[in-house]
């Protein structure tokens, strides 16, 4: 499937700077990612497919080690988990950030070592629990007071557990106000400002069973600036010089989370990684010296920033209308398969491949397929003006929060995941069919 370029061509040109670095247009129209010519993957696999090019992957992931070289990075799994997946990202040096026991045993199943594993969450089951104690991983983060005699009872008398307390450290950051989870007031966590988090640290300290190796927190998604992160770590620091104060206990980790933003629309704002680095090890080093602290090691945990311009979605028209002075291209796909523009506004801007066009640019709006009005991909983009049913639309930023936020809404069937790489296309994940749909109905 190699796909014959257009030499000229280069990403960051044409409106490809938000593509994978691999993508380059081809002499009819269309585009290649790795090589691979995205038609022919629409072709080969039907669709709606994601395209996800395992070499923007593993080069986002020697970025952030990069960045980070004394860090601890900490894949966030919930952006997108497959075997592939897990094997792309321990290969490249991370470890994994996991929150629930099916992406825990998914990951540990790929052959991922649990010692390098995070469990994370506000509501952690009894199967989550369980997996994590039986697998054995390396850190559960504490969320909420009731984790901690949960967690000790499990551990079982002989056992030993490290734990992190997460906490709330008061800072608004993120895209929207549904992602923006480092202020008081919503579910995650514990807070600075009322005391919760202090408290639980001693309760914790009091248990033998669990050992506390550091505080965690996480301040939002999709944020693009430096300065959010920075007064969180301050606020860590200070609280970890309480806790020396209060117990004589020096922890030595201090998780930072993720959230780190990225472009989804030519021109928009993405976190610089290595400002981002840069800034929070002095601050780190001079926090800790007026404190009197060691300096704890960091931990991160990007999901989003890896991921996400690594994969690409494709969908083919099945209808095309004008109401009013509106152009709808309706695609096989919708809200189904990315439910983040109803949840959260979120806008991509989507391409027409697989044919080349002359007619003119028109303002259109791309709608799913499902029974809502708020089926919408992409609102007031701009397509050419003969856009017609079985054309080939591709939206770039599709690697993060699609599948793994993929419903079974209207039981049209999940998309199946296709990796390209060096010109060569293979099936990750297969597509949820209808058969699979059938036996999950008993009858009754």
């Amino acid at each position: 499937m190699t796909a014959a370029v257009i030499p000229a061509s280069a990403p960051g040109t044409d409106g490809l700077s938000v593509w994978p670095a691999s993508t380059t247009r081809l002499a009819h129209g269309g585009l290649a990612v790795a090589g691979v010519d995205l038609a022919e993957v629409a072709e080969r696999f039907a669709t709606p497919v994601y395209v996800l090019d395992e070499g923007e992957v593993r080069e986002r992931c020697r970025t952030y080690r990069a960045a980070f070289p004394e860090a601890e990075i900490l894949y966030a799994a919930k952006a997108f988990l497959s075997r592939a997946m897990a094997r792309w990202v321990q290969e490249e040096g991370l470890g994994l950030d996991v929150c629930s026991a099916g992406e825990l045993e998914l990951a540990v199943v790929a052959g991922f070592p649990p010692d390098r594993i995070v469990l994370h969450g506000n509501a952690k089951s009894p199967r989550d629990l369980d997996a994590a104690l039986r697998l054995g991983v390396g850190r559960i983060v504490i969320d909420s007071p009731s984790e901690i005699a949960r967690i000790a009872a499990a551990v079982g008398p002989d056992g030993r557990q490290k734990v992190m307390v997460r906490v709330v450290p008061g800072v608004t950051a993120g895209g929207h106000h549904k992602i923006r989870t480092g202020t008081d007031g919503q579910k995650f966590g514990l807070s600075l400002s009322d005391g919760s988090a202090l408290h639980a640290v001693t309760r914790v300290l009091a248990q033998r069973r669990l050992e506390l190796t550091g505080l965690h927190c996480h301040i939002g998604s999709q944020i693009t600036e430096v300065k959010p992160y920075v007064t969180a770590l301050r606020r860590m620091v200070g609280l970890m010089a309480r806790i020396r104060d209060a117990h004589g206990r020096v922890l030595p980790e201090l998780d930072l989370g993720g959230g780190h933003g990225i472009a989804y629309r030519p021109g928009e704002a993405a976190l610089d990684i290595t400002a981002l680095a840069r800034k929070l090890r002095g601050e780190l080093v001079e926090a800790c010296a007026a404190a009197g602290l060691p300096v704890p090691r960091l931990a991160v945990e990007p999901g989003r920033a890896v991921v996400g311009p690594a994969g690409v979605a494709v969908y083919r028209v099945l209808a095309v209308k004008h109401t009013g002075d509106t152009l709808f291209a309706a695609v096989d796909g919708g809200m189904s398969d990315n439910p983040r523009p109803a949840l959260y506004g979120v806008r991509y801007a989507p391409r027409l491949i697989g044919r080349a066009s002359t007619a003119a640019a028109r303002t259109a709006t791309v709608v799913g397929r499902h029974c809502e009005a708020g089926d919408v991909l992409a609102a007031g983009v701009e397509l050419p003006g003969d856009v017609r049913p079985g054309d080939l639309i591709a939206v770039p930023v599709a690697g993060a929060y699609h599948l793994s936020m993929a419903s079974g809404y209207n039981m049209v069937g999940r998309p199946p995941v296709v990796a390209v790489d060096q010109g060569t296309a293979r099936l990750l994940v297969r597509r949820e069919t209808l058969e699979d749909l059938r036996l999950r109905d008993l009858g009754g």
